[in-house]
This record gives C-alpha cells, structure tokens and sequence, in this order.
C-alpha cells in the first residue's frame, strides 16, 4: 500500500489547507467575540438600569467587563500560540476580527467615560 493511500479525504492533513470557516469552527477562535458581545451586553444592561453616570466605587458590572475582557487577552493569545504557525494566513484574519470585537466592547467604555 502506498502512502496516502486508503485515508479518508475528509481528514485534514495539512494544517496550511485549513480555511477561515474550519479555523473559525475552533473554540479558540469564536470565543473571544462571543466574550466581547457579552463586555458590551453588560455595559449596554449597566447603561441603561443606572445611566451614564460614573462611581466612586466600581461596581459588579465593572468587574465583569474588566474579567471578560482579560479572559478574552488569554484566550486570543492562546489562539495565536496555536494557530499563528499551523495556518498563519486564516489565524492572522480570525485575530483581527478579535481584535475589532475588542476595540468594539472597548468603545463605549472610552467614549462614555465609564
């Protein structure tokens, strides 16, 4: 029996044939945007319950975004750890779109001075 012969085709063997779709299938990939929609849900809640209005004492919704925002720093660089040097084209497209989910659930927080 040849090499090659008898493996299925489905099977990816090379990891620089994996598209933006299949990348995007991994955990690793989709969960920082998934952390970011949910930073801008809790500042959207915290918003509109109590305004736009800044505290001396930060409260419980502050605290979620900043973890939110941290566990998604971790988890994108774990992503470019694993994915940068196995499909560096897809990994490089998936780690900007991201990075614009972060700079987006960033924004209000900026613009609003909370």
């Amino acid at each position: 029996m040849n090499p090659g012969e008898g493996q299925d085709r489905a099977v990816v063997t090379e990891p620089a044939a994996m598209g933006v779709r299949r990348l995007l299938r991994r955990p690793s990939a989709f969960v920082p945007p998934v952390l970011s929609l949910a930073a801008i849900m809790v500042v959207v809640g915290e918003v509109g319950i109590h305004g736009a209005m800044r505290d001396a004492d930060e409260g419980a919704a502050a605290h979620l975004w900043q973890l939110l925002m941290a566990a998604q720093v971790l988890v994108m660089g774990f992503f470019l750890v694993k994915w940068l040097p196995r499909a560096p084209r897809p990994a490089w497209f998936i780690f900007v779109l991201q990075l614009a989910a972060a700079l987006v659930a960033l924004a209000p927080v900026y613009f609003l001075h909370l």
